[in-house]
């Protein structure tokens, strides 16, 4: 098996293998075991990188369903390099840390069995070169994100959280799978790769800009963009070890993945500029300036990872404008700016997780995250606030941390394109270098809070009788490689540049040179006008964050039901109501009535089609002769029919019901189909029997008390419906509107294996048939064994801590 399929299969085999050997393993066990799981993959995928960084790729595919074109093709270039390492690696540090951060008494099976669920997922998103199949593992990232949010199901907020982020993310990826087919109309293929080489043939085509739209929305839902980042610090009720996985350096970088991945179909047109790198300019402003006000340090760290998603996606919205001049030496400028957000990709994945499992430690050891309660942590905790520190210094973007290299090339990207006169930037262009320093201010103060309000100042007297003392060392292992990767980077930032960045810049840029994109990092480039706007950001910062207290009645100023929250909790409230009532009317317990909506529906639908296409046509001359005993039969059967509509008692009509399926049968023997009929005749002798028994037992019927209009609709229907079948029995004889199958039946027995063509449509249709059935079955089980096991235990707890 390639070794491509080993690592994105893996996870999964022990996300199936732990759940079911849980009871043998001691829980202390569980999380070692699946430590090393993340800890070989991530060191078996750093063997990739001298060749990957010397131009090589790596492809394979495995035929799934050949007949439509989707195969199971993996492919491994630069880019996918970049997230499967971070995947891994973020994923292996995040499982050492939650080996001592979660109880015991929890359920660590079921929390390592999601956890390996969306590993395996996430490696499935960045390795599909199928369309078909790359949306399949991204769905299942929502899947087994819901289950990781809703661990502690038990409270109301994270089952909350979950489905909010589970109805954005998943809405955002059916309008992606629309995309995705508006592609494969447009190309021919579902290969990333082939469409991307024939690229010039569709970017004329009609449905490109829809494509392109239905696509970014798949990726800005996913990637928590404007106004779509609502579900994001609801997911903060996850496990802090999840909030560090999902929310810093995984789940929400797959829409940044997507953009850098789809940017050589897309980028370089004006629509594709403008809603990229304006709404991640949106999103960076917004989600720092609202971090500002968040009282809760993971709801703070929300904020701000949306606020830093945002500079990435506006990044690569920039790093576009190179496609659209296409290669040329002005035109290399602006590949920097993609290379800025990949540099920051990496960057982020390192302080954001850092301070995630920062703020899990305060939690852990202090009991709150409230940054209102806490304060003077510095000498309680000197390692958790070096960490602190580190972390939130890098996200504000001061040396001597990496976070400085990225955010200078963010500046220096933001002034090059706002001088641009191309897709009405000369007068929109002054804007992005603005709002990108506005936002950087807010950036720095929420990061200044961060320290300065849980590790500065006194002792707050809700904390102070606690045992206050720094968390256990295994705790503190995770976060400290981070923030030394941090550090290390800072000083030796080309390493990543030229073996990690260098040929993830192909993967955007295939037909430019990679050796002049890959530009070297400089801490120090004089005083230049991004150095000045960082000066800026620090002096305006401080000031701000001093006097915050009387600047921060402006969040007053916002109402309170406009805000996004409200406007969703708002939709989904008038969806459930609209929804009940709907269904109230319609749902009344009336068997009647729930007859006569199949009816209107299949009236409607056939009856309309053939009146519509004028499909109907009877002719006459080819129809077979019918003889006098088949004129009987049919003469009996109307009868019947209309005789059972007066029958007064069960038995009667029970009677009268027998006598039609018994007309059926001598039918089948004239059409000379003896197994049918013996079928009809021992079907129709069994239910008349039973219905016999049965009804024997009920009352009378009673006569029904109904107006005169209701009983003329009813006959209305009941006729129609007649006739629509009629209609269909007639047509189908002569119906030409598509290609006949007969064809098929000719060579039925090297088709189906089978020379009975009746045995092997029925033998391959109930086959198919009973398999769904089954599934539906297994899924109900699965259903009522849930509701009779997960009762809420005695005991349960609500903290996070041992």
């Amino acid at each position: 098996m390639p070794i491509e399929f080993i690592i994105i299969l893996l996870p999964f085999l022990f996300a199936v293998l732990i759940p079911i050997f849980h009871r043998r393993l001691s829980k202390k066990f569980i999380g070692w075991i699946v430590f090393f799981i993340p800890l070989s993959l991530f060191i078996l995928l750093t063997t990739f990188i001298p060749r990957i960084s010397n131009g090589e790729t790596f492809s394979n595919t495995y035929e799934w369903i050949p007949s439509l074109n989707i195969n199971f093709t993996t492919y491994i270039d630069g880019l996918s390099l970049i997230l499967s390492l971070l995947i891994t690696g973020i994923g292996a540090l995040v499982v050492f840390y939650s080996n001592f951060y979660l109880s015991k008494k929890e359920s660590l099976h079921h929390f390592y069995c999601y956890l390996l669920l969306f590993m395996g997922a996430m490696l499935g998103v960045v390795y599909s070169d199928n369309l078909i199949v790359l949306y399949a593992f991204w769905e299942l990232t929502s899947v087994s994100s819901f289950l990781l949010i809703a661990f502690w199901h038990h409270r109301k907020a994270s089952r909350a959280g979950a489905r909010k982020s589970m109805t954005i993310t998943v809405s955002g990826g059916i309008a992606m799978l629309a995309g995705f087919l508006m592609l494969y109309t447009m190309s021919g293929t579902l290969s990333i790769r082939e469409i991307i080489v024939n690229v010039d043939v569709i970017s004329d085509h009609t449905l490109f800009i829809p494509a392109l739209i239905l696509v970014l929305l798949g990726a800005f839902t996913k990637s928590a963009q404007f106004p779509f980042h609502i579900w994001l610090p609801d997911a903060m009720e996850a496990p802090t070890p999840v909030s560090a996985y999902l929310h810093s350096a995984t789940m929400v970088k797959a829409g940044i993945y997507l953009v850098a991945r789809f940017t050589p179909i897309f980028g370089g047109d004006m629509t594709w500029f403008w809603l990229v790198s304006g709404m991640g300019l949106i999103t960076l402003f917004w989600g720092s300036f609202n971090a500002v006000r968040q009282t809760d340090l993971k709801a703070i760290l929300a904020f701000s990872t949306v606020s830093q998603l945002g500079l990435i996606m506006s990044l690569l919205g920039f790093g576009s404008i190179a496609l659209y001049f296409g290669y040329t030496t002005e035109s290399i400028v602006y590949t920097q700016a993609t290379f800025a957000a990949l540099f920051h990709l990496i960057n982020h994945s390192t302080f954001k997780g850092a301070l995630f499992m920062m703020v899990g430690i305060v939690d852990h050891e202090v009991g709150t995250r409230d940054i209102r309660r806490l304060g003077g942590l510095m000498s309680f905790m000197p390692v958790t606030f070096t960490i602190a520190l580190i972390g939130s210094f890098s996200m504000a973007g001061l040396p001597p941390f990496n976070g400085f290299l990225s955010k200078e090339m963010f500046f220096t990207a933001a002034i090059k394109v706002g001088s641009l006169d191309i897709f009405s930037l000369d007068s929109l262009g002054i804007f992005i270098p603005i709002i990108a320093w506005v936002a950087s201010v807010f950036t720095f103060i929420y990061c200044l809070i961060v320290v300065g309000r849980t590790f500065t100042g006194k002792v707050k007297p809700d904390i102070k009788e606690r045992d206050l003392h720094e968390a256990p060392f295994g705790m503190l292992v995770s976060p400290l490689i981070l923030v030394t990767l941090v550090i290390l980077i800072f000083f030796f930032p080309n390493i990543i540049g030229n073996y990690l960045l260098k040929p993830a810049m192909t993967s955007v840029y295939p037909t430019f040179p990679v050796d002049e994109m890959t530009p070297r990092i400089y801490a120090w480039h004089g005083l230049n006008p991004e150095l000045w706007m960082t000066i800026g950001v620090i002096v305006l910062g401080i000031v701000l964050y001093k006097l915050v207290k009387y600047w921060v009645r402006v969040y007053k100023w916002f109402p309170q039901k406009l805000t996004f929250n409200s406007i969703y909790e708002g939709f989904i409230t008038k969806s459930e109501d609209f929804s009940e009532n709907l269904t109230n009317r319609y749902m009344n317990g009336n068997l009647t009535n729930y007859f006569i909506y199949i009816y209107i529906f299949f009236i409607a639908t056939v009856a309309g089609y053939f009146i519509t296409s004028e499909a109907f046509v009877w002719n006459t001359l080819n129809d077979s002769n019918v003889d006098h005993y088949e004129l009987i039969l049919i003469f009996v059967m109307m009868f019947t029919a209309v005789a059972l509509t007066f029958a007064k008692s069960r038995i009667t009509a029970v009677l009268i019901n027998g006598v039609l399926g018994y007309s059926v049968a001598f039918f089948f023997v004239s059409f000379r189909a003896p197994d049918l009929a013996l079928t009809q005749l021992v079907v129709e002798s069994i239910t008349t029997a039973l219905f016999l028994i049965c009804f024997k037992f009920l009352p009378e019927i009673k006569k029904e008390d109904s107006r005169r209009i209701w009983k003329i609709s009813k006959g209305v229907i009941s006729i129609l419906v007649g006739v629509t079948v009629t209609i269909v029995g007639l047509a189908v004889v002569h119906y030409e509107k598509v290609t006949t199958i007969s064809t098929y039946f000719e060579d039925a027995y090297h088709l189906a294996g089978g020379k009975n063509i009746v045995n092997t449509i029925l033998g391959d249709f109930r086959a198919f048939d009973t398999m769904l059935e089954v599934v539906v079955l297994f899924i109900a089980g699965l259903g009522v064994y849930a509701l009779i096991k997960l009762k809420a235990r005695k005991g349960d707890t609500d903290v996070e801590s041992k």
